[in-house]
């Protein structure tokens, strides 16, 4: 028997392990997403080096911190978090990047992963929501805004739409 009392926080069992499902989903997803945005910022070349080694450099950070946020939810929720490659890969979304791609293709992927995590998020914040757990809510909030945010400044880079009509303004 143990001696550690049981977590009564208002939320049941039952509920408090669907949430931590899927929390792990997003966890899996954001450290997926971590390794390729790491893995890009060593490996980026091209014109646009120094601008994408450091937009990579910001957003890698960004996820390191974030995943131990994560974790720690999962476990104050009373289930552990998952903390392998193999957990990771099996609940992820995403699927691992081998070899070296191009700038544009980097880039290509990582709004492709931004939008998985975002999708993740959302999911996880339907279950916090119809659980009444606002901290999780709380977290999956501030992801979606982190996320959307990246995917936009990653679309940016490689949308000209934008400015195509300036340019022809400009011209005549």
């Amino acid at each position: 028997m143990s001696n550690v009392p049981a977590i009564d926080i208002g939320i049941s069992a039952k509920d408090r392990a669907a949430i931590s499902e899927a929390l792990s989903r997003v966890l899996a997803d954001s450290f997926v997403l971590y390794l390729k945005t790491h893995n890009y910022h060593w490996n980026v070349t091209g014109p646009m080096f120094q601008t994408l080694h450091m937009m990579f450099m910001t957003q890698y950070t960004e996820l390191w911190n974030a995943l131990d946020e994560i974790a720690e939810r999962i476990r104050s929720l009373g289930f552990p978090a998952p903390g392998t490659f193999k957990e990771f890969i099996k609940l992820s979304s995403m699927k691992e990047q081998e070899g070296v791609m191009s700038a544009d293709g980097m880039i290509r992927e990582l709004i492709a992963g931004q939008d998985a995590v975002t999708r993740a998020c959302r999911a996880a914040l339907k279950v916090a929501e119809k659980a009444d757990d606002q901290p999780s809510v709380d977290i999956m909030v501030q992801r979606l805004q982190i996320h959307e945010k990246n995917a936009w400044m990653l679309r940016s880079l490689i949308d000209t739409s934008a400015s195509e009509p300036a340019l022809k303004a400009k011209k005549k």
